[in-house]
């Protein structure tokens, strides 16, 4: 089936972490080219046809924040803001539970308000081949394995790494099913379908879909977005 034959994508973007590197500042709220930054990672899944509908969840004392911020941004295809839980794998499946039954679910890092549409139309290409499909960019440093008292055991080949961003994509029933057991501590959604024997296809990410976790990061996300005309 082509891309635009897709009818339904829903989107799970979860915000609701500490921002504990941030110091004081809340990152999801934190000011982005005169906007909180969440509201460019919305407007990112907003603006692709493909999407039907959004969930939202941030952390419980952000509720409130987050849906005065959805009627004043007047978006149209998140349905919910939710709490999230303790650990990401919780706030995932807090907003799964709260998305209606669709063909494709994108899950997407909340402190990523750089992606762009190239990037969402070849998750969803990616996921038409596969079923399960993560962007990813090469690693240019030289990695080095080493031992607990901080001495060299080998370097690692980087041509076998890859750094792992978001939207990771999954057909709704295998995430689901993925979701319905215990959840041990995972990074990402893509390791709960490693547990479950399933193959996860790769594909080209963008390396201006950054994470922020630093203020400095900050800097960087506007001068992404001014650069694409984003004042």
């Amino acid at each position: 089936m082509s891309l635009d034959a897709s009818p339904e994508v829903g989107v799970v973007i979860v915000a609701a972490g500490v921002s504990r590197r941030m110091g004081d500042v809340d990152k999801v709220f934190a000011p982005l080219l005169d906007k909180p930054l969440v509201s460019h990672t919305v407007a990112a899944f907003e603006e692709c046809p493909q999407v039907g509908e959004i969930v939202l969840t941030l952390h419980r004392d952000n509720l409130e924040r987050g849906r005065a911020l959805a009627a004043a941004e007047g978006w149209r295809k998140v349905s919910q803001v939710c709490a999230g839980g303790e650990r990401r794998q919780d706030s995932v499946k807090a907003g799964l539970e709260r998305l209606s039954p669709c063909r494709w679910v994108m899950v997407h890092d909340g402190a990523r308000p750089c992606v762009t549409q190239d990037v969402l139309e070849r998750c969803i290409e990616a996921a038409e081949r596969s079923g399960a499909a993560i962007p990813t960019v090469p690693v240019n440093d030289t990695v080095k394995a080493v031992d607990s008292d901080g001495v060299v055991v080998r370097t690692v080949p980087r041509d076998e790494l890859r750094a792992v961003q978001t939207p990771q994509v999954f057909s709704y029933d295998l995430l689901l099913k993925a979701y319905s057991g215990s959840l041990d501590d995972v990074t990402d959604d893509a390791s709960l379908l490693e547990r479950l024997g399933h193959k996860v296809k790769v594909f080209q990410g963008s390396p201006d879909n950054i994470k922020i976790t630093t203020k400095t990061d900050l800097l960087l996300a506007e001068a992404i977005l001014r650069a694409r005309g984003g004042l």
